[in-house]
């Protein structure tokens, strides 16, 4: 089984959660990720199409600037009518992941952008299944889920530091877990 990460980075933080992601689909016995640069996808012909047309499931990431998903993912998003025409996505998995400077940044909406991607080519949504972190006054910033998200995984990475040391330890941790559970969704729809 593969599980295609298709997404967009542009200063190495979504790159960064990207990584986790796919670490946390690759924990699963059987399942293989496959990372996709967007910028890789740029031309239509690509032989990058073929790993998202091929994969189980696809997983979405993209930085969330001006509160919405970046230009360049957007761009993306456009060149999928081809496949979207052709109902070659429908009945796969999907989920989504973004990351931005703010511990807010509108990041759902940019999730939400995913979402309703997925389900104009049918496919079917696979949420993060994690309860929310750093809620109480005996959470932390290093609790799982620590910017309570659950549609995808969220990060926030200050924008004065670089990919090495942002997005932090939590919230690639949950990036990973995210991964893990579109595995495991992946296998179980996928089951021949």
């Amino acid at each position: 089984m593969r599980v295609a990460i298709a997404y967009h980075s542009g200063y190495g933080h979504t790159e960064r959660q990207a990584q986790a992601v796919a670490e946390g689909v690759n924990s699963v016995a059987g399942v293989e990720a496959d990372l996709i640069s967007v910028e890789d996808l740029v031309d239509t012909e690509s032989p990058a199409w073929a790993k998202l047309d091929q994969a189980g499931a696809i997983i979405f990431g993209s930085p969330t600037y001006m509160g919405s998903a970046s230009a360049a993912f957007k761009g993306f998003m456009d060149a999928t009518s081809a496949r979207w025409m052709e109902q070659k996505w429908a009945h796969k998995i999907a989920a989504g992941f973004t990351n931005s400077g703010s511990q807010n940044g509108d990041k759902q909406n940019t999730l939400i952008q995913f979402c309703t991607l997925a389900a104009q080519h049918g496919m079917v949504w696979v949420n993060l299944n994690l309860m929310p972190g750093n809620n109480h006054s005996g959470g932390s910033k290093d609790d799982l889920n620590q910017l309570g998200a659950s549609l995808g995984a969220m990060a926030q990475s200050n924008v004065d530091v670089d990919a090495d040391t942002a997005p932090g330890k939590s919230d690639l941790k949950t990036a990973a877990a995210l991964g893990a559970n579109v595995a495991n969704a992946a296998l179980r729809w996928n089951k021949s």
